[in-house]
C-alpha cells in the first residue's frame, strides 16, 4: 500500500522542538521553505543548530529564525545578506561557523551518502585549517571535514506527488536535493502537490523514499 505523505500544519508543527539540529535547503533565499520556517517561529523552538548555505535576509526566509532569536549555533557559507546575524554574533547570542560553500555542500552530500567525511584543499595553509585534522594522500595534504547530518531537514520543491517524489525549479535545486538526503526526518513544502503518477519519472530529482512529510496546501 502506498502511503500518502500529506500532513496538516498542526501535525507537522508537532515534529519541531527545542534544541533540534535543523538543515534547510536555501540559496540566497531561493528554495527556502518559508511556510515551514513560519511554523517553527510560531512554535518558538529555541536553541536550534542550523545548517544552511546562508542566513537569509532580515525578515525573510531563515532570517525570521534569527529575528526571533531561535538559533544558537549556525553553519553557513556566508551571512552577508543578513547584517543582523553579525550583531547577534557580536553580542554572543549566536555562534556562527563559516564554511566554504563547496565544502558545505560536500559535507552535506557526505552525510546523505553515508560517507565518513570529505578531503579538501580549500582553506589549506590558512586559518581555516586551525584545529582541523590534516590527512596526507599520495604526498598531498588535505583538510579532513566530517559529514553533516541533521535531525530535521526542511525542503522546498516546485512540485511533489503524494508519495514524496520531488521536482525543483531554478536555484532551489542547489541545496534542497542535498539536505533531503541528510536528515532523519525530511519535511517538504511544495508549491504544487499532484497525484501519484502525474510527475514524469525522468524529471524526479529527489525520490519519495527520502521524504517523510509534505505540508498540505489545503489550509491556504
Amino acid at each position: 500500500m502506498i502511503k500518502n505523505k500529506i500532513y496538516s500544519k498542526a501535525e507537522i508543527a508537532e515534529k519541531f522542538y527545542d534544541g533540534m539540529k535543523l538543515m534547510a535547503g536555501i540559496f540566497a533565499c531561493k528554495g527556502c521553505a518559508d511556510k515551514l520556517v513560519d511554523i517553527i517561529v510560531e512554535k518558538g523552538c529555541k536553541n536550534i543548530e542550523l545548517i544552511a548555505n546562508d542566513a537569509g535576509d532580515p525578515g525573510i526566509g531563515l532570517g525570521k529564525l534569527y529575528d526571533a532569536h531561535l538559533v544558537s549555533v549556525a553553519n553557513h557559507s556566508h551571512i552577508g545578506m543578513n547584517p543582523y546575524v553579525t550583531e547577534l554574533v557580536n553580542q554572543g547570542i549566536v555562534k556562527v561557523n563559516l564554511i566554504p560553500q563547496g565544502t558545505l555542500a560536500e559535507k552535506i552530500r557526505a552525510g546523505g551518502s553515508g560517507l565518513g567525511g570529505v578531503l579538501t584543499k580549500t582553506g589549506l595553509g590558512t586559518i581555516a585549517q586551525e584545529g582541523r585534522e590534516i590527512i596526507n594522500v599520495d604526498g598531498q595534504d588535505y583538510i579532513f571535514e566530517k559529514p553533516f547530518r541533521a535531525e530535521i531537514a526542511i525542503v522546498r520543491a516546485a512540485k511533489a506527488d503524494k508519495m514524496g517524489n520531488l521536482v525543483y525549479k531554478g536555484a532551489a535545486r542547489n541545496f534542497n536535493p542535498l539536505v533531503a538526503m541528510a536528515a532523519d526526518l525530511v519535511i517538504v513544502q511544495a508549491d504544487e502537490i499532484v497525484e501519484i503518477g502525474e510527475i514524469d519519472p525522468e524529471t524526479v530529482i529527489t525520490p519519495g523514499v527520502f521524504v517523510d512529510m509534505i505540508l498540505s496546501n489545503e489550509e491556504e
